[in-house]
């Protein structure tokens, strides 16, 4: 059966019209209404005036302020207004209350308020058993709907459950249910079916009794696990129960930034290993919410990954001349080492592809290792990177600390690759001798697979946990002395050991590098200032002991200061010309004497020879022969294997007894004591043939050549033996004014090193026993008488290599002094004087 729902016939009347934003007033339903633009409030006056009816249709945006007849619903309610009281602020507050559908068929003219031609809906509804289930459907879905959602007041359900009509049962549960959004709500306004208006309804209301009840769970769980208290707390873990239920949906910033990392890792060419690792990192993220601990550690982790230069390479420079100006710019000398950096450039350019080499330079400190790194990654073209092992103890500094800890890293290894931006650079591990151990393990240990050119190719590092190749990395290691470095260390690097720089070295290198940088550094540019070579020498030998350079340049610093000081008092035009009478004045007494040979020969004092890491001087040895029971004293700060070299000297020269004439038994009664003066730590077995020629010169009584020095070890049959730093000692011997040097024959080969200058300006010879020794430095009267005739030897004389069995010997006037451009009598000028 049918029934006409209206109380009115049909019709079509002019009535204002109040746009509503965010509301929809549907008929049945009494709303209160703050009213405040003066087109609404002239639309209610003139409402007031007539019947009191007006049109109520919402906005279809609610932030537009002065809406057109487009920003309007074309359906609304006709409503009357049941009371309209004006405030003070000039607002107006109107009770309104819905009666019928309606439809604006059109605008009309006026300029005050909206006027608009309407029809009002009909509603026609068929009442049958469906729309009778479908009521009482609605009737309990919206009691459900009351229990979960507290802001609708419990007592609209009596009234709703009294409701027999649909049309009116379906516009009073829509205008009691706050949470439907506007739309929706619109629809069903617009729908004139009651039918399909109550089916609508009973959609939307099972839908919100669903979403109230997620929350209701959502609630109940967060409050579980947080207290009342944390509100901020609880705050975030509603929201990420919320993204738990929703399906894992991320906030802006943190899709922003996954898709940020996302492309970084699809930039960077990644091992198999590490794509896979990233994805499944990646992947974990996206679950976690953005504040949680672990998504930090995760992202870092991330970061580090897209951080490193996989497979990122600088070009190389393959020309070998540029390379060679580079290092010869930066260094003077150290050829051993620049060949070594041409080969490994000349091979990388015909293969292409070669494991970086593993380089240990070892000497003492100032000799220039760490700047020497540097030229060659600037001669190679590669980017320079310089660790610090110094001190280290460790092994996670080297390998990185596991992800687990608090704070995790990687090692200094991963950090430095991070840091150049290529995986072939030049690095430097820098004072390796001084890297110590504890209960956190040996980070030498560590360091074997890193230096190891078969194994580095898959470095693990703790944290990273994957394998990175370091094949392509140029390792240069550094020490002060091997001794402290572990065998299996020293293994896998190629060592090549830098020692002292000579004399001259340190002439060319102060003259090329370490003065200029000084003059720069100290506004000296534009300035006629010099330094002599003669006062560079005698800075070099009176104020300076040491192997390297860094005390040169300080002293050759304190030389420019007080330069610039008196150009600063005197004016730029001022003539600087420091020569070696003046270096007194400008850094004050010498600090350092130099070795030099004695005025005449003398009884049992004999010139030997040392070496130290700052260079090579002349040791001298004394004996003397008193009254006694057979004693021999040795006194000097000797080592025990010097002493015991001592005792073999002493040994040989009693079974030379009948050859030197001397009794049989000469030794029991008298005691020997021998002497090595300055109170000096002494060590080596280089000192047998200097102590046996100062014991026989002093049981001859007879004196030692002054201007001869001598360097071996003697066994108890008199035969010399080979020693070390035969290159410093002959050039200490040459800066002391000695002539005549012996070396063992077999330390020949060693002599190519030895600058040609010192060569030609000394007599060396090559001896293999001792008698040959005796029979030269000690003043015999007649040495073939003693010694039988002259056995052919090896020396060089004026750089040339002689035998000389058939050439006399010359006298001690015959060879002239050595004076290496004016040392000897630069540095006495010098001490003078100081002295004066």
């Amino acid at each position: 059966m049918f029934f006409n729902d209206s109380k009115a016939p049909t019709k079509r009347r002019a009535v204002p019209l109040l746009p509503l934003r965010d509301i929809i007033v549907f008929p049945h339903m009494v709303s209160q209404l703050f009213v405040g633009r003066e087109r609404s409030i002239h639309a209610l006056d003139a409402a007031m005036a007539q019947n009191k009816e007006v049109m109520l249709a919402a906005q279809k945006n609610a932030k537009t302020n002065e809406p057109t007849p487009e920003d309007v619903f074309m359906y609304g309610t006709l409503g009357t207004i049941m009371q309209l009281v004006r405030l003070p602020d000039g607002t107006v507050r109107v009770l309104v209350e819905g009666r019928r559908r309606a439809k604006i068929k059109k605008f009309l003219q006026s300029d005050e308020y909206f006027l608009v031609d309407i029809e009002e809906a009909e509603e026609t509804v068929e009442k049958n058993v469906e729309i009778e289930a479908l009521m009482r459907s609605i009737q309990a879905a919206f009691e459900e709907y009351l229990k979960l959602n507290k802001s609708v007041e419990p007592d609209e359900l009596r009234s709703i459950q009294l409701i027999d009509e649909p049309s009116r049962l379906a516009d009073t549960v829509i205008a009691n249910m706050p949470t439907v959004k506007l739309s929706d709500r619109q629809d069903l306004l617009e729908n004139a079916n009651a039918k399909a208006r109550l089916e609508k309804l009973h959609e939307l209301l099972r839908s919100e009794v669903e979403i109230l009840l997620v929350q209701k769970k959502i609630r109940s769980r967060v409050k579980k696990q947080m207290e009342k208290t944390q509100k901020e707390y609880y705050l975030n873990e509603q929201m990420q129960a919320i993204q738990k239920e929703l399906g894992g949906t991320e906030r802006d910033e943190l899709k922003n930034e996954l898709a940020e990392i996302e492309d970084q890792l699809k930039a960077k060419k990644l091992s198999e290993e590490a794509q896979e690792k990233a994805k499944k990192e990646l992947k974990k993220l996206k679950l976690m919410h953005p504040t949680s601990a672990e998504a930090t550690v995760v992202r870092n982790y991330l970061d580090w990954i897209a951080a490193l230069p996989w497979h990122e390479k600088s070009e190389e420079n393959y020309d070998l001349a540029i390379a060679e100006t580079v290092l010869d710019e930066d260094h003077y000398g150290l050829r051993k080492i620049k060949e070594r950096i041409i080969e490994y450039l000349a091979v990388q350019a015909l293969v292409r592809k070669l494991k970086g080499p593993v380089l240990c330079f070892c000497g003492p400190p100032g000799v220039g290792k760490t700047s020497l790194a540097k030229s060659i990654a600037r001669a190679t073209g590669r980017k320079f990177a310089r660790i610090a092992l110094g001190g280290v103890r460790d092994e996670a500094e080297i390998r990185g600390h596991r992800r687990t800890y608090i704070g995790a890293m990687p090692g200094k290894l991963v950090q430095t690759l991070k840091k150049v931006g290529t995986d072939n650079p030049v690095i430097l591990l820098d004072e390796i001798d001084k890297l110590a151990s504890d209960f956190r393990g040996d980070p030498a240990a560590a360091l074997l697979e890193v230096l190891d050119p078969e194994q580095n190719h898959s470095f693990a590092d703790h944290y990273m946990d994957l394998d990175y190749d370091l094949s392509d990395v140029m390792f240069i290691t550094t020490a002060n002395s091997l001794s402290a470095i572990p065998v299996p260390l020293q293994d896998r690097m190629e060592i090549i050991e830098l020692s002292g720089y000579t004399e001259f070295e340190k002439m060319n290198i102060a003259t090329k590098y370490l003065l200029p940088r000084q003059a720069k550094e100290c506004g000296l540019d534009g300035v006629d200032f010099k330094v002599s070579e003669s006062a560079l020498r005698t800075i070099i030998h009176h104020y300076t002991s040491e192997a390297g350079v860094r005390n040169l340049e300080r002293e050759i610093g304190s030389v420019a200061r007080k330069a610039a000081r008196k150009v600063v008092e005197s004016g730029k035009e001022t003539k600087i010309n420091v020569l070696a009478k003046d270096v007194p004045q400008f850094l004050g007494v010498p600090k350092y004497r130099l070795d030099k040979k004695e005025e005449k020969d003398q009884v049992g004092l004999t010139n030997g020879l040392y070496v130290t890491s700052v260079g090579g001087g002349l040791l001298s040895c004394e004996a003397s022969v008193v009254p006694g029971k057979g004693k021999i004293v040795i006194t000097g700060r000797l080592e025990k294997g010097m002493e015991e070299s001592m005792q073999a000297a002493m040994s040989y020269i009693r079974s030379r007894s009948a050859l030197l004439g001397l009794a049989d038994n000469f030794h029991e009664t008298i005691d020997i004591h021998v002497h090595f003066p300055d109170f000096v730590q002494k060590d080596g077995p280089s000192a047998g043939v200097t102590a046996a020629t100062s014991i026989a010169s002093a049981l001859l009584k007879l004196p030692v050549r002054r201007d001869v020095a001598m360097t071996g070890e003697i066994t108890l049959r008199g035969r010399v033996m080979p020693i070390g730093g035969v290159k410093e000692k002959l050039l200490g011997a040459h800066r002391a004014g000695i002539t005549t040097v012996f070396i063992p024959a077999e330390n020949q080969h060693h002599l190519f090193e030895v600058p040609r200058r010192v060569l030609k300006a000394m007599r060396i010879v090559l001896v293999d026993s001792a008698d040959q020794v005796l029979r030269e430095a000690i003043r015999f009267p007649n040495a073939d008488a003693v010694f039988g005739p002259r056995p052919a030897t090896l020396e060089y004389r004026n750089g040339d290599l002689l035998e000389t069995s058939d050439l006399p010997l010359p006298p001690a006037a015959a060879v002239p002094p050595a004076r290496p451009s004016g040392t000897a009598v630069a540095a006495e000028e010098a001490v003078r004087t100081a002295q004066s």
